[in-house]
């Protein structure tokens, strides 16, 4: 019986997040665990799991406010644990966060750890702001321990007493996962395959790319990075505005004069989702990320490991894998002027392009290495796992006598 592995859930509300956020750590996890991966999109996870090398549970969720569903989930995702009683669950993102801590609380999980990965609410006001916060609180107190992708984050949530200093911590350097230094690498995409890609999307050998990767959505800044780019194109010609993302017109719309630009704009090309974006990083000269809100964004890390120079918002996160001078230019969120002149200053003025991009790929080896961030959190698992196992053994109870059944989960 020693060695059989304890057992670790690991859920997200889709499994994007797995894939894009958490890539390689499950499979990392496994070596020490046996985990679990659980998300909703049933044919996506069962990818993810197969890719990690993992176990994997379907449980349907929304990203949106829906309580039936969320009660639905919920139930679901106890009888779930009740099953397979984990010694700890890792939550990540809003929705899979508060039905985690929620169902995990009820069964005396024994480790119940928490992922802020970014706060939607810090752009709402009004009702729906203190909604969020309460849900946001009520997750951190269900939880033992809240881990935060950054320092700025953690400040955050530390100002506004949505729960304690002692109960919260920040990761290494930040991050959720850091980046695999190996797989994006300039080297791992060949001269002939960026030339192939450049021509069938119409850009020219000299032209200069900035690119932007993510989600073709409002907050993160694609209404004001267009506006500011339409302007600049219409006088430089040499220049090309790559957007690699799915647009989210359900969640947060783009306006209609934004898109009429993109459609219109020769120079603005989109390519939709894609897998594997270091073609597009290798193909691009700069990143362009003028976002509203961050966690940490694994973006950023990436863009720098292949090399490129970075515009982004002056945010958390944003701030604290971009130094303004060194590995790129920090900007005012919400800033069409800004970007613009980012944009233009960062072309034109080559000896500031060449020392920033000479800076990129060492400034994030040495920051945000993947395998020192998933050992980091490993350790903290382990840990946690001695603390519980010197306190004494508490029991919650399901069920009875007269043909009902006893579920025992050590608290």
């Amino acid at each position: 019986m020693s060695d059989v592995k304890k057992k670790l859930v690991r859920i997200t509300t889709v499994p994007l997040s797995l894939d894009k956020i958490l890539d390689g750590q499950l499979w990392f996890m496994n070596n020490h665990y046996d985990v679990i991966a659980v998300s909703s999109e049933k044919e996506y996870l069962i990818q993810c799991a197969k890719n990690e090398g993992v176990r994997y549970k379907h449980i349907e969720m929304t990203r949106k406010i829906t309580p039936f569903k969320d009660f639905i989930s919920l139930l679901k995702l106890i009888s779930f644990l009740m099953k397979e009683k984990p010694l700890i669950i890792h939550s990540h993102t809003p929705k899979a966060g508060i039905i985690a801590m929620l169902a995990s609380k009820i069964v005396n999980v024994p480790i119940r750890l928490h992922t802020v990965g970014g706060l939607p609410l810090m752009e709402e006001t009004g009702l729906k702001r203190k909604f969020l916060e309460c849900i946001e609180k009520v997750t951190y107190s269900l939880s033992t321990y809240v881990f935060t992708n950054s320092n700025g984050l953690q400040n955050h949530i530390l100002q506004n007493n949505y729960t304690s200093k002692s109960k919260i911590k920040v990761i290494g350097n930040g991050s959720s996962n850091g980046v695999d230094i190996n797989y994006f690498s300039p080297t791992q995409v060949t001269i002939s395959d960026q030339e192939k890609l450049k021509a069938s999307l119409g850009i020219l050998e000299d032209e200069f790319v900035y690119v932007f990767v993510g989600r073709i959505v409002a907050d993160k800044g694609i209404n004001e990075l267009v506006a500011a780019f339409d302007k600049i194109s219409a006088k430089i010609k040499d220049i090309k505005l790559l957007l690699v993302g799915k647009e989210e017109a359900d969640l947060d719309p783009l306006k209609k004069v934004t898109l009429d630009i993109i459609s219109k704009n020769k120079q603005i090309l989109t390519v939709g989702f894609q897998k594997d974006i270091r073609p597009y990083l290798s193909i691009s000269n700069v990143m362009v990320f003028p976002s509203y809100r961050e966690g940490f964004p694994n973006v950023l890390l990436q863009a720098g490991a292949m090399g490129l120079p970075v515009i982004a918002s002056d945010i958390n996160g944003c701030n604290e894998i971009i130094s303004h001078g060194l590995n790129g230019i920090l900007i005012p969120k919400k800033s069409t002027s800004a970007i613009e002149n980012a944009i233009l200053y960062i072309k034109f003025d080559e000896e500031c392009f060449d020392k920033l991009q000479s800076n990129s790929r060492i400034m994030i080896i040495n920051r945000f290495e993947r395998k020192v961030i998933c050992e980091t959190i490993l350790d903290e698992y382990k840990n946690m796992e001695k603390n519980c196992s010197t306190k004494p053994k508490k029991h919650f109870v399901f069920g009875g006598k007269n043909g009902q059944i006893d579920h025992h989960f050590p608290i």
